[in-house]
């Protein structure tokens, strides 16, 4: 069966770019296990400004407008809502903290992404603020798993996915791409971590981090409002919470762990003391983080029909919509991936030859 591409995997990267090339023409199949992976196990959080020095993601002014109206385009698609804008509480741990938000406040860049700071005296029921905190603005979360579930239902009722166990020693090169009856003109692997095990791209440097996040119920009154106080919290209903998310990079796996949870719940206990809490679910994944924080996107340096469309981490729900519409230009037009994700920028220093 010719088609145009063969994704491999149904993760968010994998599910935007066989969306956006379905709706530019392209005949895709997409291959999956139907396991679990780590999209479905993701929070989906958008927050444009990280860090301990509150530093503005990069690309954000791009990235963020493209994901927004992604979400929307799929919501009104499937007439069914996805992406829940929220503004953040930034809740200070330290002064220098709220030395660094002070600082940004003053730099024009950061206008459309900070609110005032609210001072240390001016407290909110259940939590504990002793240095204050900040408000975030165009902040949000996606519903990773719902999003994820249509497109399957729309992919399989294309007759555009397969699932089935995928081995790369399955795909023949000469004398023209194959991969058992599908002959696809570029296969692009979109596989989380496990591209590291994928003969054509574990040279790159991914360094994939394992994290645990938890949903609970509650009897409080929080505010609603995605709270970040070193972990972070998303309000999904006015009783239930989820908090999360450890970072892992030795246990490579997806059990979950007595340790997250105990650390889960000590940090949330410490800015919210009073609050009552029942653990509902427990959920770990690993995210395909990379050496330098940059995807990696391109075409393999011998076999240019092979692809990979991979290594989001934790910001995938951000940078993969605006990343699948700038890589359908490259595998269509032949525009070259942004230099910053390109895997040229490792041919150098990792492509064994």
């Amino acid at each position: 069966m010719p088609v145009d591409f063969l994704i491999i995997g149904q993760g968010l990267a994998g599910s935007l770019l066989a969306w956006e090339l379905i709706q530019r023409g392209c005949k895709v199949v997409i291959i999956d296990n139907g396991r679990e992976n780590a999209s479905q196990v993701a929070a989906g959080l958008i927050n444009p400004v990280t860090g301990l020095r509150f530093v503005k993601s990069d690309d954000v002014d791009d990235l963020l407008p493209a994901a927004r109206q992604y979400y929307s385009k799929l919501s009104a698609f499937f007439q069914q809502s996805f992406y829940t804008e929220k503004p953040m509480l930034r809740i200070f741990r330290s002064e220098a903290e709220l030395k660094h938000a002070q600082k940004r406040l003053n730099d024009p860049k950061y206008k459309n992404y900070l609110g005032a700071i609210t001072a240390s005296g001016n407290t909110i029921p259940f939590l504990e603020t002793p240095f204050g905190f900040i408000e975030q603005k165009q902040t949000g979360y996606l519903l990773t798993r719902p999003v994820l579930g249509c497109l399957r239902e729309f992919f399989i009722a294309r007759g555009c996915y397969r699932l089935a166990e995928f081995d790369d020693h399955d795909i023949q090169l000469e004398p023209s791409l194959r991969w058992r009856d599908i002959s696809p003109r570029r296969i692009i692997f979109c596989t989380g971590h496990h591209a590291s095990r994928i003969r054509w791209f574990s040279w790159l440097p991914f360094r994939p981090a394992k994290g645990e996040i938890l949903t609970l119920a509650h009897a409080g009154e929080l505010p609603d409002n995605i709270l970040n106080y070193g972990n972070w919290l998303i309000p999904l209903t006015d009783r239930q919470i989820r908090i999360g998310a450890t970072f892992d990079r030795d246990s490579l796996n997806t059990d979950t762990t007595d340790t997250a949870r105990d650390y889960l719940l000590t940090t949330l206990k410490q800015i919210a003391p009073a609050l009552e809490t029942t653990l509902i679910n427990q959920q770990a994944g690993i995210r395909p983080c990379t050496q330098d924080r940059s995807p990696f996107i391109g075409y393999h340096p011998h076999h240019l029909q092979i692809a990979v469309f991979n290594g989001f981490g934790a910001k995938g729900s951000l940078q993969i919509p605006w990343y699948s519409q700038r890589f359908a230009e490259s595998l269509l037009n032949s525009a070259p991936p942004p230099p910053s994700c390109n895997i040229e920028r490792h041919h150098d220093t990792h492509f064994p030859g």
